[in-house]
């Protein structure tokens, strides 16, 4: 299964519950925690770790740039900058690959048929009533 990039992941999700992102967060704010919640938490870790990927990315190419010299101090700050990036990877392929499994085991639910027999609206009237047997013999 491919890791999915968070923009991804979201639109998966709004296709899921057929709204915007913004609006299920707001949606999911006034909810106890479920599946929404989880999914925009998970959404919410993987776009973190995107961020984290592209600023430890851009700090490292600073610090190796060409016309920069590296001396024993910038190497400190090379290597910690390389264990960063490689932690935020593994965070997102991670929440790349829990996110995708869950938004596959779910599907959307058939919105909900009217029922074909539809209690009518006004009461049906009753039958006239049906005279009674005698008990006498005619003749």
């Amino acid at each position: 299964m491919p890791d999915l990039t968070s923009t991804q992941i979201a639109g998966r999700i709004e296709d899921l519950y057929a709204a915007p992102l913004a609006d299920l967060e707001t949606h999911a704010q006034g909810l106890p925690p479920g599946m929404l919640s989880a999914l925009l938490g998970m959404h919410d870790d993987l776009a973190l770790a995107e961020r984290s990927i592209a600023v430890h990315r851009d700090r490292l190419a600073q610090l190796v740039h060409p016309e920069r010299q590296i001396g024993g101090h910038e190497v400190s700050h090379v290597l910690d900058c390389a264990r960063r990036l490689a932690e935020a990877v593994a965070v997102r392929d991670v929440q790349s690959r829990a996110v995708s499994a869950v938004l596959q085991s779910l599907g959307r639910a058939p919105s909900p048929q009217p029922s074909p027999d539809p209690v009518p609206a006004v009461p049906a009237v009753p039958a006239p009533p049906v005279p009674a047997a005698s008990a006498a013999r005619s003749r």
